[in-house]
């Protein structure tokens, strides 16, 4: 997904513990309700967005947009309020991560994982035997993304992007995915209708950013589209797609739980490559694993441990920082390794 600066647990706590979209699976933060504060008192006057949807379609020219897609693609374009309340909701309070996780790491869910990876394995194997990425991590993101494709996101993609570029805040990084957008209905044949997410913009099953859509998403079946929508195939391609491009180790696990030794230097923690060592040398400074982890031994390891992570570590590997790269979030990337694990039992 792509959107680590809104990756927020406002669904995961304001919409139930079935969650909502990418975002419900994602940060250890809560968010509460912005207030009043209107986006007039901000600077922009909402009343002023049709103006600035004409420069929109002034900068869409710019980049060589053709006319019919400027058309398609704007029509219908309205003012979209739940996008900038979401976008403005402050910090409250900060979830640990033995709540986020028995939060969004279920066991309904896992045995849904389960069944689906059972059902789907034919295009799955097909899928993990091109990529590299096993099965099981394919099915966790798709199952923490969209509750395996039930909840994607009803909103219109071009209003909730323009709104969001229109307030302002971030209107580069919008404007941006804007534009990658109205090349989707280009490319694609689509229809700003058909262009379907959350408030922040993200897409179907896998809930890709537009632009992470043009960049990894892959057309699973062969029919010359890309229908992360309604196409399991595809969805499936994508997300494998995007791992293997972002670096996924063939065969080799996410990481595992530790028990770090007293005194243990701080400094040591952390994902940067300087602060790699192999699982061995780990161990002669007095790590000690708790269970043994899935799939090959990795040539190198980190250690981390999550703020507000309950006093948790963990010994993690290359694929654990390609999940970092999906969303920038240890917590995130600690559940998709837990469900991987736990379906693929």
């Amino acid at each position: 997904m792509k959107l680590p600066l809104l990756t927020t647990l406002l669904t995961l706590l304001s919409i139930s513990s079935s969650m909502s979209l990418s975002y419900a699976a994602i940060p250890p933060v809560a968010l509460s309700s912005s207030g009043s504060t209107t986006l007039s008192q901000q600077g922009r006057d909402p009343a002023q967005f049709p103006g600035y949807v004409e420069q929109l379609k002034a900068t869409a020219r710019l980049q060589g947009f053709n006319q019919a897609t400027i058309d398609t693609a704007f029509t219908g374009i309205h003012f979209v309020d739940r996008a900038i309340k979401s976008d403005r909701s402050q910090l409250e309070h900060k979830v640990t991560l033995n709540d986020y996780l028995s939060r969004v790491l279920t066991l309904g869910k896992i045995e849904k994982g389960r069944d689906r990876l059972t059902a789907y394995r034919a295009q799955l194997d097909s899928v993990a035997a091109a990529s590299g990425v096993s099965p099981s991590y394919i099915v966790a993101l798709w199952a923490m993304e969209s509750q395996f494709g039930t909840i994607q996101g009803k909103e219109d993609v071009i209003s909730a992007l323009a709104t969001l570029a229109f307030e302002g805040r971030r209107e580069a990084f919008f404007t941006k995915e804007l534009m990658a957008a109205l090349k989707i209905i280009q490319q694609q044949g689509m229809t700003a209708d058909e262009l379907k997410g959350s408030w922040a913009g993200a897409m179907g099953q896998s809930q890709f950013m537009p632009s992470s859509f043009l960049n990894y998403g892959k057309d699973g079946d062969g029919d010359g589209k890309i229908d992360i929508w309604s196409n399991v195939d595809d969805v499936f391609a994508s997300i494998a797609n995007y791992l293997q491009k972002e670096g996924w180790k063939a065969g080799q696990g996410w990481g595992t739980e530790v028990t770090l030794p007293q005194g243990f230097d701080t400094e040591l923690s952390g994902l940067k490559n300087a602060q790699a060592k192999t699982p061995l040398q780990w161990q002669q400074l007095g790590v000690t694993v708790k269970a043994a982890s899935q799939g090959n031994a990795p040539g190198r390891a980190w250690i981390i441990t999550p703020e507000d992570g309950d006093g948790r570590s963990f010994m993690v590997y290359d694929n654990f920082r390609t999940l970092m790269h999906w969303n920038r979030s240890y917590y995130f990337a600690i559940s998709i390794g837990m469900m991987a694990d736990a379906i693929a039992q």
